[in-house]
């Protein structure tokens, strides 16, 4: 499978484009039609989750994200 490229969209969704696949807790697939973009929900307030509906205009979710780089992973014991 190539990469997938993630964007937190400003006060919006994450966009996936590129080839994926979205699995529900059970490991069973959703089915995406082809899709090879998406927006996945980050506000919680989809009535589509976790697919994004447009929800967080109405709802005033707010969220910038800046690239940065995280801290190392800590040790597992």
């Amino acid at each position: 499978m190539a990469n997938a490229k993630i964007t937190p969209r400003d006060n919006g969704p994450l966009l996936i484009e590129g080839e994926f696949s979205i699995v529900d807790p059970a490991g069973k697939s959703f089915g995406l039609s082809g899709r090879t973009a998406i927006a996945l929900c980050r506000c919680g307030h989809s009535g589509n989750k976790p697919f994004c509906d447009g929800a967080h205009k109405t709802a005033g979710f707010s969220s910038q994200c800046a690239a940065r780089d995280l801290p190392p992973p800590a040790p597992k014991p």
